[in-house]
């Protein structure tokens, strides 16, 4: 089918919204009518090639919408049903059969190489390849083939478009706190950068009953956000000595700290700034060959950690309706981060992100 995508040609090159071909689903694939689609971080990174994602190439991994045709093999949702899309995995290695599909074995294949394992791709144009299977998915289009492991069916009075930033930086950010680092109550937390994972993670902070939780981001916008999601202090990085900061705010350093930014410079800060037996997960999308530099002395006498996380260390068919749960007590409202741009204002989106006009943009399909 002629579906319209927007297209990755080339690195820090805006977005070309252009019409391509879309081949029928697979036996265990999903054919999804597009209604929106968050934008992350990790997307205009990829296009730049932090990662050497291949192009050209149809991004976007926080899609939603609703199934028009199911695979031969799929019994878990139906046409007409709403779905949530988020990452994908293969299911059978050890991480998956763990219930850690975050940790997939084959997480870059099935994630970020954005063809099918048998390197075929589900999109093309004047019979030429385009890269899609982004994430399992390529939502920036009209239409995505995703598949029965990266899919959810929510309910059917769904709000889609308010919803879909659940399928990646939602989860991220939440999940690195109750997941990855298992934030305890009255315990000191501290996360630098609060974008849409950050201001997250201080939501699941709140929550996990953090008495000490600290925001680190440049920007003004997201550091009142932050306090208004609960945060008790917001530091300022270019006014303000971080970590004598937080030290004067705990005493002896955080319990935990999250990183999120992927910047060297900001993980040796996350990891001195923590209390003996302190713990630092970092999920930033650092460019590949990033090496970190820490003080040895520091991590090992007080039995520091450093750790990674990938999508919140979460399993979306589980973290996904906790979520939602909290959400509709009103504990969790993460859709205050979010501005909706029609799908053709694309780069204005990424631009407003990146510059913090915007928190968190999604983009709505432009059809009826």
């Amino acid at each position: 089918m002629k579906i319209t995508a927007a297209i990755a040609r080339a690195p820090r090159v805006p977005f070309s919204t252009e019409e391509i071909d879309l081949e029928e689903p697979r036996s265990d694939e999903v054919l999804v009518d597009v209604v929106a689609t968050g934008i992350c971080h990790t997307d205009p990174a990829m296009r730049d090639q932090a990662f050497p994602v291949p192009h050209p190439v149809v991004l976007g991994h926080e899609g939603s919408g609703i199934v028009v045709e199911v695979g031969s093999g799929v019994t878990a949702v139906a046409p007409g049903d709403k779905v949530l899309m988020s990452y994908n995995s293969c299911g059978v290695c050890a991480s998956c059969t763990a219930n850690q599909p975050g940790f997939c074995h084959d997480f870059f294949g099935r994630n970020f190489a954005s063809v099918r394992p048998d390197g075929s791709s589900p999109l093309s144009q004047h019979g030429r390849l385009i890269h899609g299977n982004f994430f399992g998915q390529s939502s920036f289009a009209t239409h995505a083939i995703a598949h029965e492991r990266n899919i959810l069916k929510l309910p059917a009075d769904a709000d889609l478009a308010r919803l879909c930033p659940l399928g990646c930086g939602v989860q991220t950010g939440a999940g690195a706190v109750w997941n990855a680092l298992a934030v305890r109550p009255s315990s000191s937390f501290v996360v630098f950068g609060t974008g849409p994972v950050g201001l997250s993670a201080v939501l699941a902070a709140r929550v996990a009953g953090a008495a000490h939780l600290v925001s680190v981001d440049p920007i003004e916008a997201r550091r009142a956000m932050a306090l208004e999601f609960g945060a008790t202090h917001a530091l300022d990085p270019n006014r303000e000595d971080v970590i004598p900061a937080l030290k004067a705010i705990t005493g002896s350093g955080v319990d935990y700290a999250l990183d999120t930014t992927g910047l060297a410079s900001v993980i040796r800060q996350a990891t001195d700034a923590l209390a003996p037996r302190g713990r630092c997960a970092i999920l930033g999308a650092s460019r590949v060959g990033t090496e970190l530099t820490l003080d040895a002395v520091h991590m090992m006498t007080g039995g520091r950690h450093l750790f990674g996380t990938v999508e919140g260390n979460s399993t979306p068919a589980q973290i996904i309706p906790e979520i939602l749960t909290l959400y509709a007590q009103g504990r969790f409202p993460f859709d205050r981060m979010i501005r909706f741009y029609p799908f053709s204002e694309i780069n204005k989106a990424i631009v407003d992100t990146e510059t913090g006009v915007c928190i968190k943009a999604v983009l709505k399909m432009d059809r009826p």
